[in-house]
């Protein structure tokens, strides 16, 4: 294994793994002693488009030819551009653009915020799930439901109502009795918190509530949005739209970039003066979130994100399925978390020693979210390294 990367004069905010990335192709990465890794996390949930894609190169080395920053003083042809593109596939209105999926949730904060003092609501209040994750700024982390995350923090945001995630009878009773609710908001697929999708009928009731009661339904989609799921955004499984959708990470395929789209209720609550960015929409991100939505539609690869999704998922059972120790295998599309009932961060290790690139989050959800250009060969690949691993640490190991 190769020694561990030295970074003296970086703060020591990550946990690094022992290796250092040098470059990659497709669904692979190599390391800088020449290994390589199959990509079974691309960047978490980040590259799209996989590594080195030809179309996304030649568009970033135009791009940079041209210009990479303009200040929002001046019209961004491109932010036009892509925006058009979210609100055609989403269904929504308006977008507006920024560097990060943390940005992008504060943005649908301060919109929830704004959205209830334009109602005469001065202290406005939004509701937020147990084991979500939002963000690691002062408020975003205040939304998210891990005490971990707000550790050392403290003084948290006020103004957040916590209740259990697919739970309608409490999301009822929150908005029942909080009269100065403004939104509701949560993850589609909670990621962080254990790849965790939300079930049909708690979107569909959380819709039905927000429209009864007035007030915004706002699904965070930067982790399980631009097509991961099988289509461009999760929700759409169940057949509605939110009135805010904060995106990020695949949406510009390794560029930095964050975006906030609403619908008609949501989408003209900020006026001018009230929210800005100085990097936020500037052309090289936004050329990269046109391309990769290009190339997505071109290579279809929203139909394979479901197809090789399934295959990975029935692999995964049929080789796991019956270890003692295995509590669930679940997620939708390339997004895929396999929960164990112990502890299990030596598998990150372990795998990446064998070869392949993956994570482990809330402590026992082994966590996939390979490209979406991933193939069923690679699919099984990455089942082939991934089972003994499971196998043998749970077999090793004592609940």
């Amino acid at each position: 294994m190769n020694a561990p990367v030295s970074m003296p004069h970086v703060m020591p905010t990550y946990g690094r793994l022992p290796i250092a990335l040098s470059h990659g192709e497709g669904a692979y990465v190599w390391d800088t002693e020449g290994r390589r890794y199959l990509d079974g996390l691309s960047g978490i949930a980040v590259n799209t488009l996989g590594h080195k894609h030809p179309k996304l190169v030649a568009a970033l080395q135009d791009q940079v030819t041209k210009m990479i920053h303009s200040c929002n003083y001046y019209q961004v042809p491109l932010q036009e551009e892509l925006a058009r593109l979210l609100v055609e596939r989403s269904g929504l209105t308006n977008a507006f653009f920024c560097n990060s999926g943390l940005e992008a949730n504060e943005a649908a904060l301060k919109i929830a915020r704004k959205f209830g003092h334009d109602k005469g609501i001065h202290r406005a209040e939004v509701i937020v799930c147990e084991r979500a994750f939002h963000g690691r700024s002062i408020a975003t982390l205040s939304a998210t439901g891990n005490t971990k995350i707000h550790a050392g923090f403290e003084p948290l945001v006020e103004g957040f109502v916590r209740v259990p995630f697919n739970d309608i009878a409490a999301l009822e009773a929150a908005v029942a009795s909080h009269p100065n609710v403004t939104a509701i908001f949560m993850e589609t697929i909670q990621g962080e918190g254990g790849i965790t999708p939300a079930r049909v009928d708690y979107l569909q009731a959380a819709r039905r509530i927000c429209d009864d009661k007035g007030i915004l339904l706002m699904l965070d989609e930067v982790q399980c949005g631009m097509g991961r799921t099988g289509k461009w955004f999760a929700h759409q499984w169940a057949g509605i739209q939110p009135d805010v959708m904060p995106l990020a990470k695949g949406l510009g395929s390794g560029v930095p970039i964050g975006a906030v789209v609403c619908g008609p209720k949501a989408a003209n609550v900020l006026q001018a003066g009230n929210h800005g960015t100085t990097f936020g929409g500037n052309p090289l991100a936004m050329r990269a979130g046109v391309t990769t939505i290009e190339a997505m539609e071109e290579e279809q690869l929203l139909a394979q994100a479901d197809h090789v999704g399934k295959h990975l998922m029935a692999a995964l059972r049929r080789d796991l399925g019956s270890e003692k120790g295995l509590k669930e295998i679940r997620g939708q599309g390339l997004m895929i978390g396999i929960e164990l009932d112990r502890p299990c961060g030596v598998i990150l290790t372990r795998a990446m020693e064998a070869g392949l690139l993956l994570s482990v989050t809330a402590d026992t959800v082994v966590r996939l979210l390979p490209p979406l250009i991933f193939t069923t060969e690679q699919a099984d690949d990455l089942v082939a390294i991934l089972a003994p691993i499971v196998h043998q640490f749970l077999s090793e190991s004592v609940a």
